[in-house]
């Protein structure tokens, strides 16, 4: 089957199998930000925006972004090397592999939530399994990246 789709701000068009998950699509298009973890919906490694809310792109049928708008850390540079620079000054970056889905849920929370408290930020990023930061360190790089405009 045909899809057509945006994939970062540039219009798609891919033949995909009717089984095929978003995961495998936007890594086949040469988005490598997009890791892939558990498969089980479980880690957040995977997370993309479609149509500018989080999804795991392991749990989603590429079909279902037919029509849509999808993006990645590919498509979000700016922003993501800021917050990544907050997340580099906490120690929270370890070894990276978590962090691009990470970002994207950052990313996603700074655009959903007003002046999140820590608990929200817990909860918000709950999904994302980091296996060698301890979590202290990303949490203060959140909360300090998420306060950053108002300490201008």
């Amino acid at each position: 089957m045909k899809i057509d789709f945006q994939l970062n701000g540039k219009p798609v068009q891919a033949e995909i199998q009717a089984d095929t998950m978003l995961l495998e699509l936007v890594r086949s298009l040469g988005a490598f930000s997009v890791k892939r973890g558990c498969e089980t919906s479980n880690c957040g490694l995977c997370t993309v925006m479609v149509e500018g809310k989080p999804v795991l792109s392991c749990s989603v049928l590429a079909a279902r972004v037919q029509g849509k708008e999808v993006t990645t850390l590919e498509g979000l540079q700016e922003e993501a090397e800021e917050a990544g620079r907050y997340l580099a000054q906490e120690g929270g970056e370890q070894c990276g592999y978590c962090s691009p889905g990470f970002l994207m849920m950052v990313l996603a929370m700074e655009r959903e939530l007003d002046h999140p408290g820590e608990e929200e930020i817990k909860e918000y990023l709950a999904g994302n399994l980091c296996r060698c930061s301890g979590y202290m360190s990303q949490l203060r790089a959140v909360t300090k990246y998420l306060n950053r405009k108002g300490a201008d």
